[in-house]
């Protein structure tokens, strides 16, 4: 599968916990591994120029989707199987992400990271537009974050385990050498 993130935001954002949530919700919804997705990451006066052309809505928004015509929606129970192509692109407003997790309390990586699990159920063919497919999509969306970061932990828990257990191997190497004494 490949990710890419291209960050015109002026901001520094953590491209590899963007890539990890987004590999993690792709390999969830079963998505072809041959899959290919685009993640930019903008300005907020960028973000606003892309709302009015797309959207026709003023001013900038947190996150759009944009996902490739010539693929069926592969995320959704319902629907067929994309093979490996372009599932489509992402855009991502760090700074309006902020203000956002500001507001909610967060911190703007949390932020970031919800938007992108959004963004990725959009280009899977979810939509919250009518109240059923709002709570669909956004049951799934917490989900899928919850899931991601039981994962992250479980994968911080054994790193650390390695890292004490390559510790505790490097000392031993004191206890398994014979003493001088016992060579003779």
């Amino acid at each position: 599968m490949s990710i890419e993130v291209s960050n015109e935001s002026g901001l520094d954002v953590s491209e590899e916990e963007l890539i990890s949530v987004a590999r993690f919700v792709i390999d969830k919804m079963n998505v072809n591994p041959g899959a290919e997705l685009s993640m930019v990451l903008l300005d907020t006066a960028a973000m606003a120029d892309l709302h009015m052309r797309w959207m026709d809505l003023p001013g900038p928004t947190d996150v759009m989707s944009f996902p490739m015509d010539e693929l069926e929606p592969g995320g959704r129970p319902d629907a067929s199987e994309p093979g490996p192509s372009m599932l489509g692109d992402i855009v991502l407003c760090p700074q309006f992400a902020a203000e956002q997790a500001k507001a909610a309390g967060h911190d703007v990586e949390h932020e970031l990271a919800l938007l992108t699990v959004h963004g990725v159920l959009h280009l899977l063919g979810y939509d919250h537009a009518e109240a059923d497919e709002e709570k669909e999509m956004f049951a799934l969306q917490r989900q899928l974050l919850e899931d991601w970061y039981h994962d992250q932990a479980q994968l911080y828990r054994r790193n650390r385990q390695a890292e004490r257990d390559s510790s505790l191997l490097g000392k031993s190497e004191y206890f398994m050498t014979p003493a001088a004494d016992d060579q003779l």
